[in-house]
């Protein structure tokens, strides 16, 4: 089996995940956090194909959505448009933001700001999501807890059957980590008369939540709470899934 590096991961993390189960499971949370802050705008910094930027602007919120990856940012907008009060950019999370007026909140989920470069390059994106928000306002950070894993062996997470725009697949992801690194481990199998075979294994940080509050604090916040799943359940580094961190500014 050879490893090969995908072009395009889009089709892949479309079909990889439940997003209506996922945006369900997530709801009451955002909707407690928005509401507590009196949100009129969010900000979500890696927005990838756009699925909670557009689910925010469902509820009358005004949202951007911005990612590196210009592959996406069609992919969002091809789904969802870009009617009054939701707009997309092509944008590195460590990149300021563009908006005239200050958001009432930002988010990076999705374990997407463990996949920056560096811990510098990270705590340059935490440092640019509370820029753009306003005094009071709050950043949502959510990325893998890595240190629940054991270290060497994968712990293969999916396995789901997927039409992809080359056929029928069947398409596996994993985790495992060596030291303080992680890696995510796809591999992705086409069903059809000629049968492909595409694996790839994408490194990311080991983000600690202390490194995470320093972070923060470092880039302007006040209160900082680490929770370890969507349903504010303690962060346990130990068996957490998820590190959830919430920082007002």
């Amino acid at each position: 089996m050879t490893a090969t590096r995908f072009d395009d991961l889009t089709d892949v993390y479309e079909a990889m995940i439940d997003w209506p189960r996922r945006l369900e499971g997530e709801e009451p949370f955002y909707r407690e956090l928005f509401e507590g802050l009196g949100a009129k705008s969010v900000l979500d910094t890696a927005c990838g194909t756009g699925r909670h930027a557009a689910a925010f602007h469902s509820w009358g919120l005004h949202v951007e959505g911005a990612d590196l990856s210009p592959a996406m940012i069609e992919r969002a907008k091809e789904s969802f448009g870009e009617p009054p009060g939701l707009r997309w950019a092509v944008r590195g999370f460590d990149e300021p933001a563009a908006a005239d007026e200050p958001f009432d909140a930002a988010i990076c989920v999705g374990n997407s700001l463990a996949l920056a470069a560096d811990e510098a390059t990270a705590e340059r994106a935490v440092g640019r999501m509370l820029e753009a928000v306003r005094p009071g306002g709050a950043i949502v950070l959510h990325v893998l807890n890595l240190w629940r894993l054991p270290e060497g062996p994968c712990l293969w997470q999916k396995c789901r059957r997927s039409r992809l725009p080359q056929g029928e697949a069947l398409i596996v992801k994993g985790v495992s980590r060596c030291g303080r690194r992680g890696f995510v481990h796809l591999v992705v199998a086409t069903l059809d008369a000629e049968p492909t075979l595409d694996t790839e294994s994408v490194p990311f940080l080991g983000l600690e939540a202390t490194e995470l509050e320093r972070m923060a604090h470092r880039g302007g916040a006040g209160a900082v709470r680490c929770y370890g799943d969507y349903q504010r359940r303690p962060y346990d580094r130990r068996e957490s899934v998820d590190l959830i961190l919430v920082a007002e500014k």
